[in-house]
């Protein structure tokens, strides 16, 4: 349980609950650091931690009215972030399961249909496509693709956010997809397809 460094947190609570932002920052600036620590330790990311934390705080200034009852900030607060990181955690888990499925399947279905042709047969138009990219979404594309990497890992390496790399890998794949669509590779269709519906 966090314990308040605010002597005057309730008055704080009182005023932020009726749209006071400068009371709401206060309390924001309270807490942050320790409920950060706290998260990390919990999804073992900065970056997750980081969405966590602001999460968590704009859901309590969307329902700010809520706050003139709330007796123990600090506590209300680290329970929040501690479900919110276990939903995330759970999404996580999920999203990597369906992702291996995805790709069990696409190797079966590869290997059944196509047992005399390499991957090099149906990967020229794929290259095609993402050397039109934009250079920032084509570097995003790639190293997560080839390289394998995550989101954090890619946006610590192109020092942008996670966010901005979601919506690179986005317009990338939405670009791909199209221009396979108009070359007619049916395979390489079908394997984007899977890939973009499990990053979303």
């Amino acid at each position: 349980m966090a314990v308040s460094t605010l002597h005057n947190e309730k008055e704080l609570l009182i005023l932020a609950s009726q749209g006071d932002e400068p009371a709401f920052t206060q309390l924001f600036h309270a807490y942050h650091h320790r409920l950060g620590s706290y998260v990390l330790q919990l999804t073992k990311s900065n970056e997750t931690a980081e969405e966590i934390v602001q999460d968590v705080f704009i859901k309590i200034w969307t329902n700010r009215e809520s706050l003139a009852t709330v007796e123990h900030f600090g506590s209300y607060l680290f329970v929040l972030s501690r479900n919110h990181a276990f939903n995330c955690l759970r999404q996580i888990a999920r999203e990597q399961i369906r992702k291996r499925k995805a790709e069990e399947s696409i190797k079966k279905w590869y290997e059944n249909e196509n047992p005399l042709k390499t991957e090099e047969d149906y990967f020229p138009i794929l290259d095609e496509a993402v050397e039109k990219l934009p250079a920032q979404q084509q570097t995003a594309y790639i190293l997560s693709r080839r390289k394998r990497l995550k989101y954090d890992e890619i946006a610590q390496r192109m020092q942008i956010s996670r966010e901005t790399v979601k919506k690179y890998l986005q317009l990338a794949n939405r670009f791909i997809v199209s221009y396979m669509r108009s070359h007619g590779d049916i395979l390489m269709l079908l394997v984007l397809a899977v890939i973009s519906a499990i990053k979303r």
